[in-house]
């Protein structure tokens, strides 16, 4: 998931979802046990409203019809979230073990996202080297999920200093993603992606961005040409930022945004953040539905303003024992229905390590059901 700012100036460290962005946040006191989804950054925790008698149904669509850009049959996703992105494989949770993919595939999922801290396993001086037992067990997991008949979108997640100071770590970010290229570049394009940067924020904005990401995307195309490469804005790319979202000049780019809306319903009782939003937060009121219909507004007026194919990267709502389990299948089930009905796909945060959809043995009874798509893939 993310890590998230706040609009009351804390700023939110790790999210425990994931790196996923929706429109309110919370400063972390200490080091999550994994990145958390970005919201948008609410002042105060606010008393739960009332939910409506019965929920509000979306009824999904076929895919956006892109005329700009490239297009990704992106289908049922799910992130896999807290393990390689973790300061060490295994330090929030589980490490990924090889028949993971197969379930999830069996599961009727077609991609997975996979975040990575490349920049916690590379040298901190030119050239940059990527470790080379890092890089092998990435490229292992990869190949292993795509063996299963999986899609990947290969994520570059939680390099924190580019939050801070991107001018500074702007070579270093380009070094890396010029590894990162020529080491899938063998890759097919038709089933992975790379995405640059995983919510931008901080003093990575609108003002430095697209500069900042222009000489990375540049190594990339040295040696893959024609990949989809997807793109986020910034305040971790929350739907607000794709009103001033400016794109390197590029044929093949996918626009993503992330979305943890209601920040206290997703975040309660996420204990990495500061405030923790209380427990006992419903979804599901008017105010709730409002909040996501103008956001379905936003994003249906940029595909129709631009061409471009959006896709919802993360969005999820914590797994802690206090929150039900049937505001959570509520929750993911609205919210995939929802942006499926206009035509968007989406990617769930996450598998098994934090808001998780498995846990154990099995998936959480009636989650599956609940995640939904568009009819058509492209």
């Amino acid at each position: 998931m993310k890590t998230r700012a706040m609009a009351a100036g804390a700023a939110l460290a790790i999210l425990a979802a994931c790196g996923g962005g929706g429109s309110a946040g919370g400063a972390v006191t200490s080091p999550a046990p994994a990145p958390v989804p970005s919201p948008t950054p609410s002042p105060s925790p606010s008393p739960s409203p009332s939910p409506t008698p019965s929920p509000v149904s979306y009824t999904p669509a076929a895919a956006f019809r892109v005329t700009s850009g490239a297009t990704i049959p992106i289908g049922k996703c799910v992130n896999m979230g807290n393990h390689l992105e973790a300061p060490r494989e295994g330090d929030w949770g589980r490490a990924i073990v090889d028949a993971d993919f197969a379930i999830i595939k069996a599961a009727g999922f077609d991609t997975i996202r996979l975040p990575v801290r490349w920049s916690n396993h590379a040298l901190a001086a030119a050239p940059y080297t990527i470790d080379a037992a890092f890089l092998a067990r990435v490229r292992q997991v990869v190949d292993t999920a795509r063996a299963a008949g999986l899609n990947v979108i290969l994520d570059l997640h939680h390099y924190e200093e580019m939050a801070t100071a991107p001018a500074a770590h702007a070579e270093r970010f380009a070094g890396l993603w010029k590894q990162i290229a020529v080491a899938f570049a063998d890759e097919p394009t038709a089933s992975v992606w790379f995405e640059l940067m995983n919510e931008p924020n901080g003093a990575l904005d609108d003002s430095n961005l697209k500069a900042i990401l222009t000489p990375a995307l540049a190594q990339v195309r040295l040696s893959n040409p024609t990949r989809p490469v997807i793109i986020g804005g910034q305040k971790w790319s929350g739907v607000p930022s794709l009103a001033t979202l400016q794109l390197p000049d590029d044929p093949n780019l996918v626009v993503t945004i992330h979305t943890y809306d209601p920040f206290n319903f997703t975040h309660q009782g996420a204990t990495w953040i500061s405030p923790t939003p209380p427990l006992g937060r419903v979804f599901g009121s008017a105010a709730d539905y409002r909040e996501l219909d103008a956001n379905l507004a936003t994003v249906r007026e940029y595909m129709r303003a631009t061409g471009r194919q959006v896709f919802v990267g993360e969005y999820g709502a914590n797994d802690d024992p206090g929150v039900p389990l049937a505001q959570r299948i509520l929750y993911y089930g609205t919210l995939s229905s929802a942006y499926a009905s206009i035509g968007v796909q989406s990617c769930a945060w996450a598998y098994t390590n934090t808001f998780r959809l498995r846990d154990g043995n099995a998936w959480l009874p009636g989650m599956l059901e609940a995640i939904r798509t568009t009819t058509t893939l492209r």
